[in-house]
């Protein structure tokens, strides 16, 4: 058995982000919590407390850790969602459908989701519009005033917004976009990503020119080049107006220059997102949450929650140390039970965000934990034979997730969009085994998509600081200033809690090779693309260069990450933000800072 989670920031993280303040009696420990959460969870069951008390198990041993949302909210009256974040609706271009829009997100983040969006949909700068004659300001202008919206919304309190802004490399404000978090202070509460083309990718390796366009049905300008081109919105392709073209090398480098200096903007690779999408036969996808391990469709939610990986190594540290796949297996079946009922208990800010739930039932099972789940199995996070022990276990946790969910069609019914043909043709499907692929045809599938690795930053705190999702250790011991629920800071010094766990066990003994040595780029790289083939959704991961790193290594990582077939890809340099980088505010949800992209000033909503 693993050590109990050590107090201190543990605690802290507990009392500030997950107690129920306001609950009678009072919740004098996180085991209170633990109880309000699983009956809160297993109240739709025929037996609630059956399930309640296998719900309390696992959560009391810290084995499986819900989504930040739904230990702040279930059971409790506030007027919350147990939902991490969503992806909102499409932009409608005009003035109406802007603000209408950035109302819906204001009542979405109210009630505690972050939002991603996806701009495509707005005229660029300089357009005029046929009705009014008025002249656009483009996407990057209504992003600013989004901004400021999140700032307003949620300007006090231990918890900020996060916003998730996308946009297509083949708009012609896609130069400004990249550019707009250079300057210091600028769209702080998004995360930016451009959502590439393979076509557009083919233009780079060609150095082939690349066209700026945007359809013509919304444009008054209706003279010069056209093309047929998908687009955000569209079912189908739709004739776009080229307004101009560039080399797509020159593109491409201007992105890569601006995620070198300021960690932004990231790439999705968006037609591999669609084509892997298990649900591609009857929806299309141009945004992400706002750390970017679901692509969702408009309206969309995040429902997480994350297996602990530590918690199922037995005998750490030790020539017999491995997984307990049992437990595993247990663990994985109960959590996408405990998931599928959030669904029924959360509320929902808007009727399309509940209509959307239910259509696809999508949840996003994850987990945490693994680089010290390695090290305690005796295996160096870069080397061959770690990414096969996590490939294999991700594979479990995949089949058992998959299985559960047949099971709960035969006792609940398929998700209504279900398809029997054209879902179980998905690549993804085709790729399960064959048992599990029957299962499906013969009873269906309670949840269209399964698996999603969140970046389980506070979770992973309140677990007793174990590594974050699937990154690397980068610090055996850290300074952290955590924000309280007043908006005062209280600093901690924290370990590791494989390190933690390895003095414990061996006191003064030099520290193995197990221990503190950097991770290359490409072995973060790799390490995700082992993992991607069994993950349904997408996983959140920045690539940490080091601080020596050069403006050339960017596009090769880049490029890399596509070639190893990942969703998409962020890459995070101490001096790109270097005033946060050695204390982190750890402010209700974001992942470390050593280890992101964007949480530097970003206070993020993923758990």
């Amino acid at each position: 058995m693993v050590a109990a989670p050590e107090l201190g920031l543990s605690e802290f993280i507990w009392q500030t982000r997950y107690r129920d303040v306001d609950a009678h009696p009072a919740e004098v420990e996180i085991g209170v919590t633990w109880k309000r959460v699983a009956n809160a969870v297993a109240a739709i069951e025929r037996e609630p407390a059956f399930w309640a008390e296998r719900f309390l198990g696992t959560l009391q041993q810290f084995r499986f850790l819900p989504g930040g949302r739904i230990l702040a909210g279930a059971g409790t009256v506030h007027r919350v969602t147990l939902c991490n974040c969503f992806v909102m609706g499409l932009i409608d271009d005009s003035i109406e459908g802007i603000f209408e829009s950035l109302k819906e997100g204001a009542l979405t983040m109210q009630e505690g989701g972050g939002i991603g969006y996806d701009f495509s949909t707005l005229r660029p700068r300089n357009a005029r519009a046929r009705t009014t004659g008025m002249v656009a300001s483009g996407p990057v202008s209504f992003m600013r005033v989004w901004d400021a919206m999140c700032a307003t919304v949620l300007s006090t309190g231990a918890r900020r917004g996060a916003m998730m802004a996308t946009l297509r490399c083949d708009h012609p404000d896609i130069e400004e976009f990249i550019d707009a978090k250079r300057q210091a202070g600028c769209l702080q509460h998004f995360n930016i990503s451009v959502l590439i083309t393979d076509a557009f990718l083919d233009a780079v390796r060609n150095d082939a020119t690349w066209a700026l366009m945007f359809p013509m049905q919304q444009l008054d300008e209706q003279g010069g080049a056209q093309v047929e081109r998908p687009w955000s919105g569209k079912p189908r392709p739709v004739t776009c107006a080229i307004q101009r073209t560039l080399r797509a090398r020159d593109l491409w480098q201007r992105l890569c220059d601006s995620a070198y200096h300021c960690a932004e903007p990231g790439v999705l690779f968006i037609d591999r997102i669609n084509a892997k999408n298990n649900l591609g036969y009857c929806e299309t996808l141009s945004a992400t949450n706002p750390c970017a391990e679901e692509p969702l469709p408009p309206f969309g939610a995040c429902n997480l929650g994350s297996l602990n990986l530590p918690a199922f190594v037995l005998e750490p540290f030790t020539a017999a140390a491995r997984f307990d796949d049992r437990g595993i297996a247990e663990t994985t079946k109960l959590a996408v039970r405990f998931l599928d009922n959030v669904i029924e208990v959360t509320r929902f800010p808007l009727l399309r965000q509940r209509e959307q739930a239910h259509r696809s039932r999508r949840i996003g099972l994850g987990i945490t934990g693994l680089a010290d789940a390695l090290a305690m199995l005796g295996l160096r996070y870069e080397d061959e034979a770690a990414r096969a022990a996590a490939a294999k276990v991700v594979c479990q946790i995949r089949d058992i997730a998959y299985l559960t969910s047949i099971e709960l069609a035969r006792e609940r019914g398929a998700f209504p969009a279900f398809d029997r043909e054209q879902y179980a043709a998905r690549p993804f499907i085709q790729s399960l085994p064959p048992a599990v692929q029957a299962g499906i045809r013969r009873d269906g599938i309670r949840n269209s998509h399964l698996l999603a690795i969140a970046p389980a930053g506070t979770i992973s705190l309140l677990a007793g600081n174990v590594s974050s999702g699937i990154e690397p250790v980068f610090a055996m011991e850290a300074s952290r200033r955590v924000r309280d629920g007043d908006g005062n800071t209280r600093s901690f010094v924290v370990s590791d809690y494989a390190y933690a766990l390895w003095c414990a066990r061996h006191g003064a003994q030099p520290l193995p090779a197990l221990f503190g040595e950097p991770v290359s780029a490409q072995h973060q790289l790799q390490m995700q693309a082992a993992l991607q083939p069994y993950v349904d959704g997408a996983i959140a991961k920045t690539i940490r260069l080091p601080t020596g790193a050069t403006r050339s290594s960017v596009p090769e990582i880049l490029q890399s990450a596509f070639d190893l077939g990942l969703k998409g890809c962020t890459i995070f340099r101490d001096t790109s933000r270097p005033a946060v980088i050695r204390e982190l505010l750890v402010s209700g949800t974001e992942r470390e800072a050593e280890q992101s992209k964007h949480c530097c000033d970003l206070e993020r909503e993923s758990d």
